[in-house]
């Protein structure tokens, strides 16, 4: 199945107490009113949200339990309208074993208190103060949790007006969305390692258990026979997506295009035949010159997968491929970079990677260029120059422990004008907050791969979001 089929489902409840509602009248009905108010915010961030509305005694909480479990939430949106006992909670949340995020939102920022107080009638003035005590019962919840092994999340603030709690809100569900994207992806392995590449062996039970999915193990022969199998047209057809796309340069000769546009086609058909969501490769190519030429002919092809939604990574880097793919369903692009250079100069790290580069965050138009060799590999060929856009990015790699856990490693920076290396390569210069010595330093203490991923904006909070949701502790430089 694929995520598509599978739409994210948001829970919502929120909780109240049944003795208030014969004692303050109007108070249920507000309150019902407040967890819509919520439930029509959440849908606005696109997501299909099943609201059980307000949850009073324990026993509704048994039977939200059970209707979540049965519509499969990914995740809860517990909101605390008011004091209401954790007996109406636990229940709910331990039966539908999915993370939850306690929304301690007030109705306003403040209780108006001059006319609070003028109300004369303390049974108003009691039911006026309990639509405004969502704080109250949190530590309740909170210790029931602690007590019961259930990690929770909290948002404080305003049910409205208050753009801080609702971007944060909006962060968990985007972190939700990536991980249920994760879940349902089909990763394409192809090949085999760069042989002595220690740090980029990976476990593919691990990467499984941890953010889900599938790992597909295909043949380089595979590729090798759908390419045999391309049409002219079809290579006609790939040809004018080059020069749409690319900006080609003049000394890319005929037979390199199409050999390129060609493998191209065949990388379609391989990801549609087993509904890739991304793919790590590498193959050496000797002594079989089908596959020499295939493997030596596959970068504009994967710079294309890699804009459209189904990033590649080479030199069979599964890690990076995960990373890519993360920073791609969060909508920030995800290209493969390692350390080129260090420019004491100008306090900046050159970063790139020969291969596929990702085409929407790209500064200005990639470039292609012919290669007469691909340095450390076998075979040449196009190769494709480009820098990531100008403004602020973010730095991301999945790195494998010691102790045999993930580790989500990120680092936000800018990238920023300067000269390059331009040898058909992708190529940045990277600006960061803490320096660049102080940044290689920090972020090889924890242990990466030589590889991450790049991505455009500031995310370095959606994705400590993303960790949270999976289990996963991440760990930010800077």
């Amino acid at each position: 199945m694929t995520a598509k089929k599978l739409p994210l489902k948001i829970g919502l409840f929120g909780i109240g107490l049944e003795a208030y509602w014969d004692q303050f009248e109007g108070l249920e009905r507000r309150l019902s009113g407040y967890v819509e108010t919520v439930a029509t915010r959440l849908e606005s961030y696109g997501s299909e949200v099943v609201n059980l509305g307000l949850i009073d005694t324990s026993e509704k909480a048994f039977e939200a339990g059970h209707r979540f479990r049965q519509e499969d939430v990914d995740l809860i949106f517990l909101y605390v309208t008011t004091y209401a006992l954790s007996s109406t909670v636990l229940p709910v949340v331990k039966r539908a074993k999915v993370p939850v995020i306690v929304l301690n939102l007030s109705p306003e920022a403040a209780i108006n208190y001059d006319w609070f107080n003028q109300l004369n009638d303390r049974t108003k003035m009691t039911g006026e103060w309990l639509a405004y005590c969502s704080a109250c019962p949190v530590p309740e919840i909170a210790s029931v949790f602690k007590r019961s092994g259930i990690p929770f999340y909290q948002v404080t603030g305003m049910l409205q007006n208050d753009d801080l709690a609702w971007r944060e809100i909006e962060e968990w569900i985007a972190a939700a969305k990536v991980a249920h994207t994760m879940y349902h992806n089909t990763m394409g392995v192809m090949g085999n390692y760069y042989s002595g590449m220690l740090d980029i062996y990976s476990n593919f039970t691990l990467h499984c258990s941890v953010l889900g999915g599938h790992i597909q193990v295909i043949e380089v022969d595979e590729l090798s026979f759908l390419r045999s199998k391309v049409t002219r047209p079809e290579i006609q057809k790939k040809l004018k997506v080059f020069s749409d796309v690319f900006d080609v340069q003049p000394d890319c000769s005929v037979y390199e295009l199409e050999r390129a546009a060609r493998t191209s086609v065949a990388l379609d058909h391989l990801v549609k035949k087993y509904r890739l969501g991304s793919m790590a490769y590498y193959h050496k190519g000797t002594g079989n010159t089908e596959n020499e030429d295939t493997m030596s002919s596959v970068i504009l092809g994967n710079s294309l997968l890699t804009a459209n939604g189904v990033p590649v990574a080479g030199e069979y880097e599964i890690k990076n491929a995960q990373a890519m793919k993360i920073l791609d369903s969060f909508g920030a692009g995800g290209s493969f970079t390692e350390y080129y250079a260090m420019d004491y100069n100008d306090d900046v790290v050159l970063m790139g990677h020969d291969g596929p580069g990702h085409l929407t965050i790209a500064e200005g138009k990639i470039k292609v260029k012919p290669l007469q060799v691909y340095h450390g590999k076998v075979g040449k060929g196009l190769s494709v120059e480009m820098s990531v856009r100008h403004g602020d990015v973010t730095l991301f790699s999945v790195v494998e422990t010691r102790e045999g856990k993930l580790l989500f490693l990120v680092a936000e920076a800018s990238s920023v004008a300067g000269p390059i290396l331009e040898i058909g390569n992708t190529n940045s210069r990277y600006r960061f907050s803490i320096g660049a010595r102080q940044f290689v330093e920090q972020w090889n203490t924890h242990g990466p791969a030589h590889h991450c991923a790049v991505g455009v904006g500031h995310i370095a909070s959606r994705i400590r979001k993303l960790g949270e949701l999976l289990g996963v502790e991440t760990v930010q430089v800077c």
